[in-house]
Formats: C-alpha cells, sequence, structure tokens
C-alpha cells in the first residue's frame, strides 16, 4: 500500500509518500480502507521526533480517520497509521459516520471529538451555565470545543492570535472574545474549566484566571513543559490542574470514548449544533504542505488529507 513515511526526522519535507506492506490486522482489530486522514498537531511533534507513537502502535503518521470498514462507511480513533491507504483499527474505537456528515469530513471528527469530549465532559464535568476558556479557538480542537460546549449550555471564551478567527469563533457560538496579542486573558476571568494547548508559557496565569473551585486541563505543550507555579494560588482557589493525552489511553479506555461520543456527541451533528468545520481537503501527496499550513497557524478548524 502507499502511506506517508518520514525520511528523518525535520521539517516538512521530509514527508514523502512510498510503498510499505500493508498493516497485520489482530484478532479484535478491523482493516479500513481509509478514504481520508485528519492533521493534527501531534502529527507535526511526531514527525520532529517528539512524539513517539505508544508501543505496539504504527509509527506511520495519524490519529484519525474514515474510510470503509468491514464493507461499512465509517470513521475511527487511531494510535498511529492514519497517513496510509488502508491502518488497523481496535474494533472499539471505529465509529459510524456522524448524522449528516460526508465520508472525507468525517475524517477530520474522532480525534477532535474523543479530545474534547473525554477532557471537557468525563474529566473536568463541565457543566451547563459554567464558564469555559478556549484556547486556541480557531484549531480544531477550538472550533469543535466551541460548539460543543454551547451545545450543553456553557458560556465559552476563546482566545486567537487575530480578530478574524476571533470573529469566526463567535459564529460558532463563542460570547468572550480574546486577542491573545493585544489583551490578558486572565482580565476575562474567572473560568470554571479552562481547556489549555500552550502548556508552561501559560500555567501561572491560567490558574490565576480559574474561578473558585477550577479546573485546568492540559491536553498540549505548544508553549513549552516547564514552569514554575505559585502553589499558594491554586490552594487559594481550591483548584486542579489535569494533564491528559487521548493516545497513550489503553484500548478499552478508548472504546469506552468512543462509545460515549457515539452516543451523546453524534446527535448533535444530526440536530445542526454541531457542525464540521474545515479549514481544507489536501490530497495526501502533499501532506508536507499541511503540516507547514498547521505550523504557521494559518488555518480555521480542520485540515484534511484525502488518501482515495
Amino acid at each position: 500500500m502507499k502511506a506517508i513515511t518520514i525520511t528523518a526526522f525535520g521539517g516538512p519535507e521530509n514527508l514523502q509518500l512510498t510503498d510499505v506492506p500493508d498493516p497485520a490486522t489482530g484478532p479484535d482489530e478491523v482493516l479500513v480502507e481509509v478514504a481520508a486522514a485528519g492533521v493534527n498537531r501531534a502529527d507535526l511533534l511526531q514527525r520532529q521526533g517528539f512524539y513517539p507513537p505508544p508501543p505496539g502502535a504504527s509509527d506511520i503518521l495519524g490519529l484519525e480517520v474514515s474510510g470503509l470498514a468491514d464493507g461499512q462507511p465509517a470513521c475511527a480513533l487511531l494510535s498511529g497509521g492514519g497517513y496510509a491507504e488502508r491502518v488497523a483499527v481496535p474494533r472499539g474505537q471505529v465509529m459510524p459516520l456522524p448524522p449528516g456528515v460526508d465520508l472525507v469530513t468525517a475524517g477530520g471528527i474522532p480525534e477532535v471529538a474523543c479530545t474534547v469530549y473525554s477532557n471537557l465532559a468525563m474529566t473536568a464535568h463541565l457543566q451547563p451555565g459554567e464558564r469555559l476558556l478556549i484556547h486556541g479557538g480557531g484549531s480544531g480542537i477550538g472550533t469543535f470545543a466551541i460548539q460543543w460546549a454551547r451545545a450543553i449550555g456553557a458560556e465559552v471564551a476563546v482566545t486567537a492570535g487575530g480578530d478574524e478567527k476571533l470573529r469566526r469563533c463567535a459564529e460558532l457560538g463563542a460570547q468572550t472574545l480574546i486577542n491573545y496579542r493585544e489583551q490578558d486573558f486572565v482580565d476575562a476571568g474567572p473560568f470554571d474549566v479552562i481547556l489549555d494547548v500552550v502548556g508552561a508559557k501559560y500555567l501561572q496565569r491560567n490558574v490565576q484566571a480559574l474561578a473558585d473551585g477550577g479546573r485546568l486541563v492540559v491536553i498540549g505543550l505548544q508553549g513549552g513543559v516547564q514552569a514554575e507555579l505559585n502553589l499558594a494560588v491554586l490552594l487559594a482557589k481550591r483548584g486542579s490542574i489535569i494533564a491528559t493525552s487521548l493516545r497513550s489511553r489503553s484500548d478499552e479506555q478508548k472504546a469506552a470514548i468512543c462509545q460515549a461520543v457515539v452516543e451523546n456527541v453524534w446527535p448533535l451533528y444530526g440536530t445542526g449544533k454541531i457542525t464540521p468545520i474545515v479549514d481544507r481537503e489536501l490530497p495526501i501527496t502533499q501532506a508536507g504542505a499541511a503540516h507547514a499550513l498547521l505550523a504557521g497557524s494559518g488555518h480555521f478548524g480542520k485540515v484534511i488529507l484525502q488518501v482515495r
């Protein structure tokens, strides 16, 4: 089969379409004929050598796909292997397409839906009426999180690096718009829950922005991995900091998340409360260009690779 391989750790130019062996399926795995694969920032880190796949997972990039599983249209959450014509997926991580979503667009949904729902609903227990701050509102994670949080009745604030992105976030339902180049998000607080992809750079200010009993959920490290924290501030707020990674969870945990997403999130696509936000679709031969686009933050929503 054809797949994108990494010729050497480094820049997007090191991604190459090559011939590789077909994946072997285990006893509880499904072979998916891939139609499309979503592009995520984790893929950029893996390409640079900073985010190796879990033991036993494919070293091919790609954490989400859509395609045909057992001859039926489906999408799937992966630990790796999505930038390819075929991928073996644990059966519990294969999901039906969300209502009204076409096969290619569905390739950019599993990772964001499972990440947001597992963190905001299952971990942070975001409730109707609570205030949520989403860092990176124009990302794939951000555009989905805005819509899901508004659908359950939460109040949503977002940060983004430009007024045009903030305008589009407002169209999706965001109520408080913060240009991080010009404003301090702490001044817009307090927030009951903060969904953070930045990490170390924002740690102290995130804690300062928490409400009493607030929950900071760290899911990315774009701003570094080490920072000092004044624990007295966290203590006074009775706050909590939770750091999670979806990719490293067990197959059983991922299956439970996928089931919860199908039951609780997919119906929101059917009612129109959530709409897929896709910046662009590129052929898999342009995987390097897709990575460059994400690295430059020049996108709004998901970037998808068309495999077939």
